[in-house]
């Protein structure tokens, strides 16, 4: 995989983080440097971190699936981007940014936003990418999505998230489309 690719798969599933990220700064009367990074940081630590436990627990697979292994990474990225495209355009009234600030909130918070990044790993492990320089990207980009989505949070609200979600959905589904293309031969990029 490319730097470019990595960087996409990056934005895809930062956008989670992102827009729960909108709802932290949405929180804040006034824009907190400190808040914003610990965010950031937390976001893009278990960003990072998911992939590389997918990755792990893939590797281990790889030789007995090898043969559909890119109909497996297609499947599995088109589902997580048409899960965020249907997260995005559904309008639940009743969902509310989490209000307590916590060490524990955050935690679960960066879990929660991150479980799909576990997804991600696994189809690492089956197209052989370059794990380190993937969570590398996908963490350095969270990281920087989420603090700006703190920041955008604090000036304009949550109107962006169902946005990105949709975005974020979009692009993963392009990235499995093109994993499976390039396998079956019909593209090489």
């Amino acid at each position: 995989m490319s730097i470019i690719e990595f960087l996409l798969i990056g934005v895809g599933l930062a956008m989670d983080a992102f827009a729960v990220a909108c709802c932290r700064g949405v929180e804040m009367k006034k824009f907190a440097w400190k808040n914003a990074v610990l965010i950031a940081l937390f976001f893009g630590f278990f960003q990072a971190l998911m992939p590389l436990i997918g990755w792990a627990a893939g590797y281990q697979f790889q030789k007995y699936i090898m043969a559909v292994d890119h109909y497996i990474a297609f499947g599995l990225l088109a589902l997580l981007g048409l899960k965020m495209i249907y997260d995005g355009i559904k309008k639940d009234k009743n969902e509310k940014c989490p209000s307590k600030f916590s060490f524990w909130t955050l935690l679960v918070l960066s879990i929660a936003t991150s479980i799909d990044a576990l997804v991600v790993g696994i189809t690492f492990a089956f197209i052989n990418a370059n794990i380190w320089i993937a969570i590398s990207i996908i963490g350095s980009v969270t990281f920087l999505l989420s603090f700006i989505g703190v920041w955008l949070g604090q000036k304009i609200g949550t109107k962006l998230k169902g946005f990105a979600e949709i975005a974020g959905g979009i692009i993963l589904i392009l990235i499995g489309t093109k994993i499976l293309l390039e396998h079956l031969s019909v593209i090489s990029f």
